[in-house]
């Protein structure tokens, strides 16, 4: 069993830390941790992934503490390079914790391929025509991938829908349902489209013209909902000078909600801190990132009206709700998942069997994300805790290193000017000695 709340995680050294997540019984020996110590991916690895390979880039790795999901402890893997992120996610994670943890559902892996077929006589005779020949589409579709049919994967269902006053007039989109199992399923559904085009255009006499998957996933929805007990939300500065009571916490944090919830402008913000745990996990799994933000921002305008990814407000003992509801179209087998070493011990160290697992545990990390940024924005302000893991960004770019990082970025963050230019002014007096 995995302990993810690891007391004075922050002050180890990297190499003490390490030897925590061992202790922790993370079902990873410390050997197992070896791709993280260089990035994990070499050169000539890397010459197989992509074209024209020089070499690798590579960010920070760092782990996510405290989170409970559906009962069970885990430990997460985060890749960002924004400070504040990992911390900022683990605290929330501890508060959450205690109000019994994460509680994550997914549906069925479903992925939408989608057909354009155009030059077609008669639209609607064509639509008719396509469901006619359903069951026959699907049996032919159903036989395309024997291994993902054996997993319990495969066609699901067609729909037909037609696209009216286009610039090239009307044409219809043909929805192939696919369940690609523990795929992200971009490959499988691509096949799948392009094996069913000659029939469809034997059918309807037109012409399939695009042939893709659609990464507006909202077929692979993950859910979540935290309940944070209102006595968790109550601090005090480090200086001591304010305080926040739990109930001023909270209301506070609902409120900056209805913001985001109201006005597209603070929406994409706040979504976008939604998608600082969310990519950071995707990420270290080798999942497709671009994918993942398509569809979240496409999932939060559906309405019509782009909104918040999240809601939050209390419940009838006067505790803080939060819930995430969102596309997750993540995998554990094929792609980058299962060919770069440093994403298979994500999904190692995390104990994922299933990619809806997988699913719940990223959403989870995007809803202690998000009441991490709500909480700082509500209260102390988002530059509070963010400035001093800054600093150091800005000390190390103004030359200094070893010990005088943390001293010069603490007198910045003491006079509140966190610059460059600052930065190397008090470098200067510490070499000057």
């Amino acid at each position: 069993m995995t302990n993810s709340h690891i007391s004075g995680f922050y002050n180890l050294t990297i190499e003490q830390r390490r030897a925590k997540i061992a202790e922790a019984l993370a079902p990873l020996p410390p050997p197992d941790l070896a791709p993280w110590t260089t990035g994990g991916l070499s050169a000539e690895s890397a010459d197989h992934m992509i074209e024209n390979v020089i070499g690798v880039h590579s960010l920070p790795l760092g782990i996510g503490l405290n989170f409970m999901v559906n009962g069970r402890d885990v430990l997460i893997p985060f890749v960002v390079e924004e400070p504040s992120v990992v911390a900022g996610a683990s605290f929330m994670a501890k508060l959450i914790r205690a109000g019994g943890g994460f509680f994550a559902t997914t549906t069925d892996p479903l992925m939408i391929g989608q057909m354009q077929l155009i030059n077609l006589v008669n639209v609607e005779e064509a639509r008719l025509k396509i469901y006619e020949h359903k069951a026959e589409l699907l049996a032919i579709t159903d036989e395309i991938d024997p291994i993902l049919k054996k997993f319990g994967g495969g066609a699901r269902d067609l729909e037909v829908r037609v696209i009216d006053n286009s610039p090239i007039g009307s044409f219809i989109v043909i929805h192939l349902i696919y369940d690609v199992r523990d795929a992200m399923g971009a490959n499988a559904v691509n096949t799948a489209c392009e094996k069913l085009a000659p029939q469809i255009e034997a059918i309807t006499g037109g012409k399939i013209h695009l042939k893709i998957l659609s990464n507006l996933a909202d077929r692979r929805i993950a859910r979540v909902r935290a309940t944070i007990p209102v006595d968790q939300l109550a601090f005090a500065e480090q200086d001591g000078i304010l305080s926040y009571t739990g109930e001023s916490v909270r209301d506070d944090i609902i409120a900056a909600y209805a913001f985001a919830a109201s006005d597209p402008y603070r929406a994409a913000t706040h979504n976008k801190g939604i998608m600082n745990g969310v990519d950071a996990v995707v990420l270290a799994t080798g999942n497709d990132w671009r994918a993942i933000e398509a569809g979240a921002h496409a999932y939060a305008a559906r309405s019509g009206r782009y909104t918040s990814l999240s809601t939050w407000g209390k419940d009838k003992d006067g505790n803080l709700v939060g819930t995430l509801e969102m596309p997750m179209a993540v995998g554990i087998v094929g792609g980058a998942t299962k060919v770069h070493p440093a994403a298979q011990t994500a999904v190692k160290l995390m104990g994922v069997k299933t990619a809806n697992e997988l699913a719940q545990i990223i959403v989870s990390v995007g809803l202690a994300q998000n009441m991490a940024a709500l909480r700082a924005l509500a209260t102390e302000g988002i530059q509070r805790g963010h400035m001093s893991l800054h600093a150091r960004q800005v000390a190390i770019a103004a030359g200094a290193s070893g010990e005088l990082i943390e001293k010069v970025a603490a007198q910045m963050v003491a006079e509140k000017v966190v610059r460059i230019d600052r930065a190397e002014e008090i470098l200067g007096t510490y070499t000057e000695k």
